[in-house]
């Protein structure tokens, strides 16, 4: 079973986008993470492993475009690649909601990024849902209920 520390999104410029922390961690320790962390993974180059071992925690990120998915795993993990996996679907589901989605999407509307990792990530850093059709039903029902399409276009 993979259980997630944190999942950090940021951009090639080392702008952090989205964080989720799923462990226990002190502002300080959150900190120390993105300060050494993200210029760590910006620093390599593209063929070189996606896992590294970070602290006392394994690390796996993919790069999509802009933007770095950036994953902390509990060391007792038997499956880094399954972290790789987790990552891909999120992306997938994201992409399909908003339709290609960008860096930008992420920014204006950060909060849709939170409610669809929310429906894939239990708050202990566990999977709880893997179908991206059941995922995008939940948002989906989630805006008509708060009436976000309605709110989208009055900003618009």
């Amino acid at each position: 079973m993979t259980h997630l520390k944190y999942l950090l999104l940021v951009s090639r410029q080392g702008k952090i986008r989205l964080t989720k922390w799923y462990a226990p961690l002190s502002p300080k320790e959150k900190a120390k993470i993105i300060k050494n962390l993200v210029p760590l993974i910006l620093s390599r180059k593209a063929k070189m492993c996606n896992i590294l071992e970070y602290s006392d925690h394994k690390v796996a990120y993919r790069r999509y475009a802009s933007l770095y998915f950036i994953c902390g795993i509990t060391p007792d993990v038997d499956n880094e690649l399954l972290t790789l996996e987790i990552i891909h679907k999120y992306v997938e589901t994201m992409d399909q909601y908003f339709g290609n989605v960008c860096e930008l999407d992420i920014i204006y509307n950060f909060t849709k990024a939170y409610d669809i990792l929310n429906e894939m990530i239990m708050c202990d850093g566990s999977l709880a849902e893997t179908s991206k059709t059941v995922v995008l039903k939940d948002v989906r029902t989630m805006d008509s209920m708060v009436g976000t399409d309605d709110l989208n276009r009055v900003l618009s």
